[in-house]
């Protein structure tokens, strides 16, 4: 156990015990290198100002007194770098944790890394594609340096945050120490069970070392797994998001690459050589059934969505908009912006009209926070978006100030990188109100399942001619173009007349859309 260890933040605090197991060498020190220490000892001294630690007493190593800084900054991703100094050990180093990267995280899945171990990293630059609970992203490096070690390999699944990834310098030449370095010397905590046992007893040292016997044979290492087989879903490729940009980028098909991703995932270095896939020959007896690994997105849709229809008392209200007017003003828009690229669609202007309608019934841009419900003063549309991996709902922020070509950029760019997997977390993260939309795909209408903790969402369904009552005319009929729209609200934040309310203003800012610009 470590005694007597201070730490100078404001004065000096006093630690008198360090509840973790006996550190067997510097580099496994369960002081410096755990994060199960950071977080119980040292987290709660930690502010936005860079501390540092020193350690006056390690009874387990060769000298008598060590010193050791260990500078820790807070960052909104938690990198978990740490920074090691050890004189005739290895050298000045970071040890880079599995970051973060959205609140219902709490493991990650590497899909691949993007540089190897030597190569030198700018600021910026791409190392790895990591899969979150929300979308597959890219990690980038946030300094200078060298990639001196991979300590985690493609494919692992379920990856914890804070455990260790990679290790990095700064000097090139400080590479060649890292060759051997294992992830259990750097800053992984250690398992549970590992923590309760003590340690084994030291093994006796044997007068004579007798000769082997004859059955013993030296072990031998298990044989490469043989390399992945294409994938195919429905005659659908799977590859990473990063190589679907390179591969548009450099007019490349994917159909016939064999993936060495995880599960055949065709992953950016597949694109360096393309050869065409063997042919697959008929196999003797087909499966009647597949069985498909669930990502960690599809993880999260799944119990997102069933905690909100078992948690939520869902209503329902159905109304139909006459989309004449709409349709008009869109063919003319779209002739003045023919020059600027910019293609307004219906959906630009339900987005638009939702945004409104929660301005003037403000109860419906709320939230349920269980002890009290929380009232937005901007309106920030969820778009809900189909990617190969699940449905994402991107954020388009404040739309209730935006116009219909804005709101249309930013639509089509955010759809964009979230198929890509591209999407930050502040792109995804949050929002006010939802709106899901198969009206494209021929769906009449349907009921939508509420995005917690937001009040409402709204399914649109598509526009069709129907014969309707027209007063005015001889016949007393007329056809017109019609949409179904179905509110979704939550019970305990949104009553039955609100509910109507805010579709009656959202319908009529539809049929008089210039309404919208009052």
């Amino acid at each position: 156990m470590h005694r007597a260890a201070k730490i100078s933040r404001l004065g000096v605090i006093a630690v008198n015990s360090c509840r973790l197991t006996r550190c067997q060498n510097f580099r496994n020190c369960s002081v410096l290198a755990c994060n199960y220490h950071y977080d119980h000892l040292f987290s709660p001294l930690a502010g936005n100002e860079t501390l540092t630690f020193m350690i006056k007493q390690h009874k387990l190593f060769s000298t008598s007194t060590l010193k050791a800084d260990l500078f820790m900054q807070r960052s909104t991703q938690r990198n978990a770098c740490k920074r090691y100094y050890c004189s005739g050990d290895l050298p000045e180093h970071k040890v880079v944790g599995m970051p973060n990267l959205s609140p219902t995280m709490e493991t990650g899945t590497i899909i691949s890394w993007l540089k190897n171990e030597g190569d030198s990293m700018m600021e910026g630059d791409a190392l790895a594609e990591i899969e979150t609970d929300k979308s597959t992203m890219v990690l980038d490096t946030s300094e200078e340096g060298f990639l001196a070690k991979i300590l985690i390999s493609e494919g692992t699944k379920d990856i914890p945050i804070g455990t260790p990834l990679y290790v990095m310098v700064e000097e090139e030449s400080a590479i060649a120490a890292f060759k051997d370095f294992k992830p259990s010397e750097s800053a992984a905590p250690p398992p549970a069970a590992a923590e309760s046992a003590p340690p084994p007893p030291p093994a006796p040292k044997p007068v004579s070392a007798p000769p082997p016997a004859p059955s013993a044979r030296p072990a031998t290492p298990q044989p490469p797994p043989p390399p992945p087989s294409p994938v195919s879903t429905a005659g659908r490729v799977i590859a990473s998001p990063l190589a679907k940009r390179l591969a548009a980028e450099q007019g490349l098909s994917l159909a016939g690459v064999v993936g060495t991703g995880p599960g055949g995932r065709i992953i950016a270095q597949d694109l360096q050589n393309l050869q065409p896939s063997p042919a697959v020959t008929a196999a003797p007896t087909a499966a009647s059934y597949t069985d498909i690994d669930l990502s960690n997105m599809r993880k999260t849709i799944a119990k997102r969505l069933t905690e909100s229809k078992q948690n939520v008392p869902h209503y329902y209200l159905t109304v139909d908009v006459n989309m004449d007017s709409i349709i008009k003003l869109r063919s003319e828009l779209n002739d003045m912006l023919s020059g600027d690229g910019v293609k307004l669609s219906v959906n630009d202007f339900v987005i638009k009209a939702a945004a409104l309608a929660c301005k003037k019934v403000p109860a419906a841009n709320s939230a349920w926070m269980d002890t009290f419900i929380r009232q937005f003063n901007n309106v920030d549309v969820c778009v809900a978006v189909a990617t190969d991996g699940g449905l994402i709902t991107p954020i388009v922020p404040k739309v209730e100030t935006k116009g219909l070509a804005s709101i249309n950029t930013e639509v089509a760019s955010l759809a964009a990188k979230a198929r890509e997997g591209r999407l930050q977390p502040h792109e995804f993260q949050g929002g006010t109100f939802t709106i899901s939309n198969l009206g494209m795909f021929g769906v009449k209408s349907f009921t939508a399942i509420i995005n917690p903790p937001q009040a409402c969402i709204l399914a649109v369904g598509g526009t069709e001619k129907r014969v309707v009552v027209d007063e005015d005319s001889r016949e007393g009929y007329k056809t017109a173009q019609v949409m179904s729209v179905t509110l979704s609200c939550d019970h305990r934040v949104v009553d039955g007349a609100v509910g109507a309310q805010w579709l009656a203003e959202f319908r009529k800012l539809l049929e008089c859309p210039n309404r919208m610009l009052l």
